[in-house]
């Protein structure tokens, strides 16, 4: 049995390029979307790069699907050396707008669900005294805007939730570390909803979700005398 990289939220782009950059140091990917089928054309493509990859299909807002998950993974695949919470849930809505229904979504998808994740991970991480929790972030995360109050008010608890992980489970050999994406992301979304925007990328004004997942696979290879526990990651033209 190998070791196993968990990336819950392995879409088209960022997701994608994390689980295959894990892949290609040798871990197993566990490759995990709500609908198994659409995680095919991913799980080929880390397989023609000679990596390992095994699709799952499972709703992270729902508690046994997300303890099974884990359970399953470490007696079939191997012990899960690095987990990543990846789900984004980023809607627009004017305050008025925004119904009970959407704001509870907003907050399952994007904190709750990485809450279950979070724990479930450090569950099999701490007998080990060893392990890698990454939490990716947003500019939501640390400021509001209008239009994504809940947006923000989600983003904002999942980063508490990675603080208190880290000083938790620091002492006991497990790496938690959050990031902030702050910037647009090179992905089909970006260029057909935002062409302007996306025509910034011959000048390198958006992100690469390769070279995000270059920066993720270096905190998990950092010594623990000198981890990183937030890192923001921005275009050189971004204004923060």
């Amino acid at each position: 049995m190998g070791k196993a990289a968990v990336i819950i939220g392995a879409g088209d782009a960022l997701g994608g390029a994390i689980a295959r950059r894990f892949a290609r140091e040798g871990l197993e990917a566990v490759i995990v979307r709500r609908h198994a089928d659409q995680l095919e054309p991913l799980a080929e493509q880390i397989r023609s790069e000679g990596g390992i990859a095994h699709p799952f299909g499972v709703d992270a807002r729902r508690e046994d699907q997300v303890v099974g998950l884990f359970e399953r993974t470490e007696a079939e695949i191997g012990p899960v050396e690095v987990c990543v919470f990846n789900i984004g849930a980023n809607v627009r809505f004017p305050i008025r707008e925004t119904t009970a229904r959407v704001f509870f979504k907003v907050w399952e998808m994007a904190r709750f669900s990485g809450f279950l994740v979070g724990r479930e991970a450090a569950k099999h991480m701490t007998p080990r005294g060893q392990g890698t929790i990454l939490f990716t972030g947003a500019t939501a995360s640390i400021r509001g805007r209008e239009g994504f109050a809940a947006f923000a008010a989600a983003k904002h608890g999942l980063r508490a939730l990675a603080q208190s992980m880290a000083r938790e489970l620091g002492p006991q050999g497990i790496h938690v570390a959050h990031t902030i994406i702050d910037g647009a992301i090179d992905t089909a979304w970006i260029r057909e909803n935002f062409p302007e925007r996306y025509a910034l990328k011959e000048q390198d004004g958006i992100l690469n979700p390769e070279h995000i997942a270059e920066a993720y696979w270096a905190l998990h290879a950092q010594p623990r005398d000198a981890w990183t526990h937030e890192l923001d990651l921005r275009p050189w033209s971004e204004a923060w």
